[in-house]
């Protein structure tokens, strides 16, 4: 697993297939569902099938080579993917 990028979101909590397409992981919902769905997306180092699960700050979200972690606050942003 590489070293995950900081990406910062504006409330306590964020869900997940929103995560994703903050995160520049996905295009769209629609896209990041059925990649959820096929267990292809772990958080915290667990497969979540869950779109609409709370991601909070700290937690870690992998998708394929990519991971990303929530950040809140001021954190600039340098998505390599």
């Amino acid at each position: 697993m590489s070293d995950p990028v900081d990406v910062p979101i504006r409330d306590d909590s964020i869900r997940l297939g929103q995560f994703l397409k903050l995160a520049n992981l996905v295009e769209s919902g629609a896209e990041a569902k059925p990649l959820i769905a096929d267990g292809q997306v772990r958080v915290n180092g667990e497969v979540e099938t869950r779109r609409g699960r709370q991601l909070h700050d700290g937690d870690v979200v992998e998708l394929g080579a990519a991971t990303a972690r929530v950040a809140t606050g001021d954190v600039e942003i340098d998505v390599p993917w």
